[in-house]
C-alpha cells in the first residue's frame, strides 16, 4: 500500500469502518480517535507516517462511518477494538490515543499488555490531575444522574459546542479545516448517535475509576511512551500530560501551543514525535 485505503470489517456482528495505510510487514500503528471525532482526525498525520509504518485507524463503534454498538459502555469499546486488531492482523502494534480513544486503548493494554509495543498520549488522559473544568456538567450528571442533568449534557453535542472544541485555545483559529468539525456535526446528527455518546459520557466514570490501573500498567510493563498535548485544552489539562512522569520517567513530554484537537494545527510536529519514539 502507498497510499489511504478505506475499508470495513465485519467484528462481534456489526461493521467496523477503518482507514489503512503504509507498508504490510512494517511496524504497526493502531490510531484511536476521541468524541465526537472518527478516524477522519488522523487524515493529515497519515500521509506523514505511512512510508514508515502499517497504519490501520478504526472509528470505533458509534462514531463515523461504523455501525452502532450493541452496548454503551467502554468495557464494549475496548472489547470491540481488540476483536478488531486480532481480525486485521495487528498482534503487536504502537498505538496513538486521544480522547475517549485513551481509555479504550489502555484498557486494551490491561487485557493484552503483550501487545502494546508503544504509546503515543495526544490528549489522552490517565490521570485525575488532567481533569479539567470542562467536565463540571458530566460531574453532575455522575452526582445526580437525573433526566434534567442528563439534559443539560446535550449542549455538549450541539454544533456550538463542537466548533469551540476545535477552535478554543488555538492561537489562529483560521489554520484549523472546516472539515474536521463539519462531518463531526454530520455524524452526531444521526438517529441514535446522541443517546450512544450521552450513554458512554455517564459511563466515563468508570474510566476514573481504572486510573490506577492504567497506572500500574505504566509502571509495571513500562511502555516506551510520548505524552504531546494541546496545551490550552479544557478538558484534559497540562498537568494530566506532565503527571505521566510519575510512572514512566523516560516518557517524552511535549505540550503544544494548540487546544483539544492539535492534530488540526500541528500535525507536522507531532509526526516528527512519533518518529524520534518509534524509531
Amino acid at each position: 500500500m502507498n497510499s489511504t485505503n478505506y475499508r470495513t470489517i465485519q467484528v462481534d456482528g456489526i461493521n467496523i469502518f477503518y482507514r489503512e495505510a503504509g507498508t504490510l510487514g512494517a511496524p504497526k500503528l493502531l490510531l484511536l480517535h476521541g468524541f465526537p471525532t472518527s478516524g477522519h482526525m488522523f487524515r493529515d498525520l497519515i500521509p506523514k507516517l505511512e512510508d514508515r509504518y502499517h497504519i490501520i485507524a478504526p472509528d470505533m463503534p458509534g462514531f463515523g462511518h461504523s455501525d452502532d454498538p450493541k452496548e454503551n459502555t467502554f468495557v464494549s469499546l475496548a472489547e470491540s477494538i481488540a476483536h478488531f486488531t486480532e481480525l486485521v492482523g495487528f498482534d503487536r502494534f504502537a498505538m496513538y490515543v486521544f480522547d475517549f480513544g485513551a481509555p479504550t486503548g489502555f484498557r486494551m493494554a490491561l487485557n493484552h499488555p503483550d501487545r502494546i509495543s508503544a504509546i503515543i498520549s495526544q490528549n489522552g488522559n490517565a490521570y485525575e490531575d488532567g481533569l479539567g473544568d470542562g467536565w463540571n456538567p458530566v460531574r453532575a450528571y455522575w452526582a445526580d444522574p437525573s433526566a434534567a442533568n442528563r439534559d443539560k449534557l446535550k449542549v455538549l453535542l450541539s454544533d456550538d459546542t463542537t466548533y469551540w472544541q476545535y477552535t478554543h485555545g488555538v492561537p489562529e483559529p483560521e489554520r484549523v479545516s472546516p472539515d474536521g468539525y463539519t462531518l463531526d456535526m454530520y455524524f452526531l446528527a444521526r438517529d441514535g448517535r446522541a443517546d450512544i455518546q450521552l450513554n458512554l459520557f455517564a459511563d466515563y466514570i468508570t474510566n476514573i475509576e481504572l486510573y490506577p490501573s492504567f497506572q500500574a500498567y505504566f509502571r509495571e510493563y513500562q511502555p516506551a511512551c510520548l505524552v504531546i498535548w494541546g496545551a490550552h485544552d479544557p478538558f484534559f489539562l497540562p498537568p494530566g500530560a506532565k503527571a505521566f512522569k510519575r510512572d514512566l520517567s523516560e516518557a517524552e513530554v511535549q505540550l503544544l501551543d494548540t487546544g483539544h484537537f492539535a492534530l488540526e494545527t500541528h500535525a507536522g510536529d507531532i509526526a516528527d514525535a512519533i518518529y524520534n519514539l518509534l524509531d
